[in-house]
């Protein structure tokens, strides 16, 4: 008994001489195939190949409008080179010379008139099972490379919100070498910025309209951070916090937080709360020493710790709102390049008497 992939398989037959048809397929259909075709010319076989598209072709060598190695000429460029479509050839001539020009011509296999039953049954059965496992291997190749187009969608994406909690060369070390990631920067600079009033903002808003318009805050944010080369850290509730100079070292770090500080407030002047006033922002600035790593297993968080940390939170807390306040060290720093208004002493939670001043401008 054939199995169900044979005989459902589609054979085509082309040979001139209809007695010679008419065996093949009492041996066929005897065999148990059902799906048979024939033709005695040899000059339609390209035709019934689009057509049809069989499994096996059974082609005589010598017809006289057009011999069995021209059609296999003409047959070869229609075959892709991926796929496998037997061919079985039938002639008198059982010499060497004969078996291997048709070989030679794209012919898997080869059948000796007068046809022996057992013999032509035998090596058709052969072919199709051989095609049949080549489709197999194929549908197998497909779902592989569907798996693996689906694994490098999933890989993207997971890239991708990796690259969104860390910077690219903390993931690249993360992904070499798993374990902790610390680092100690002798100075770099931090920005921290809150939306004045957004406590109000909160209690007359649905949820769904304040995340959303948050985001939309918070987008504009991240384009001129990006934009500025600076590294966003977190955001916490309203807060934003912003820095420069890691995991990259960049001298110029205190100028591009300063000057992000100033385009922000610029942009958010665009920008409308919920209730249609102007958006404001409290931004405090300050520089120094700082320890960046990454925590957390299953969540990871690239985080800065220090008194560094500390302090430029501050100044963002005892800022004023549409101003930035810095540290007498970023002042000092940049009293070439931008200018200020002196706050004056002011006490600091955890820190006392401290003089800081307000961010007003760049110089010409």
């Amino acid at each position: 008994m054939l199995p169900d992939e044979l005989i459902s398989a589609r054979i085509l037959l082309v040979d001139d001489q209809q007695p010679n048809l008419d065996l093949l397929e009492v041996f066929l259909g005897d065999a148990g195939y059902t799906d048979l075709h024939s033709t005695r010319d040899p000059r339609r076989v390209c035709e019934l190949l689009d057509t049809l598209q069989p499994d096996l072709v059974v082609l005589d060598l010598h017809m006289p409008q057009m011999d069995g190695f021209e059609v296999m000429a003409a047959l070869r460029p229609r075959i892709p080179a991926t796929s496998y479509l037997p061919i079985i050839v039938l002639t008198a001539d059982a010499t060497r010379e004969a078996r291997e020009r048709a070989l030679s011509a794209g012919a898997n296999d080869f059948l000796t008139k007068p046809l022996d039953e057992t013999e032509t049954l035998l090596r058709i059965r052969n072919l199709l099972a051989t095609r049949a496992l080549h489709l197999a291997l194929q549908d197998r190749h497909a779902c592989l490379e569907r798996a693996n187009q689906e694994l490098a969608a999933e890989r993207e994406t997971s890239e991708r919100l990796l690259l969104n909690v860390l910077p690219r060369s903390i993931a690249d070390r993360l992904r070499q070498t798993p374990g902790t990631i610390a680092d100690s920067f002798e100075e770099a600079t931090i920005l921290f910025a809150d939306i004045v009033g957004f406590t109000g903002i909160c209690a007359g808003l649905a949820p769904e309209p304040l995340v959303a318009w948050l985001n939309e805050v918070f987008c504009a944010i991240d384009v001129l951070a990006e934009e500025f080369g600076l590294e966003k850290i977190k955001t916490i509730g309203d807060a934003y916090m912003v820095v420069g100079g890691l995991p990259h070292h960049r001298p110029d770090h205190a100028e591009a937080v300063a000057n992000l500080a100033l385009a922000l407030h610029e942009v958010m002047t665009v920008h409308r709360t919920p209730t249609g006033e102007v958006l404001q922002l409290r931004i405090g600035i300050h520089m120094g020493r700082v320890v960046a790593g990454v925590i957390g297993k299953r969540k990871f968080a690239y985080d800065l710790w220090g008194d560094t940390v500390n302090t430029a939170s501050r100044m963002q807390t005892h800022g004023i709102g549409g101003a930035t306040h810095v540290s007498a060290a970023v002042r000092e720093r940049l009293s070439a390049s931008h200018t200020f208004d002196e706050r004056g002493e002011i006490p600091i939670k955890g820190k006392g008497l401290l003089t800081t001043f307000l961010l007003t401008g760049r110089l010409a």
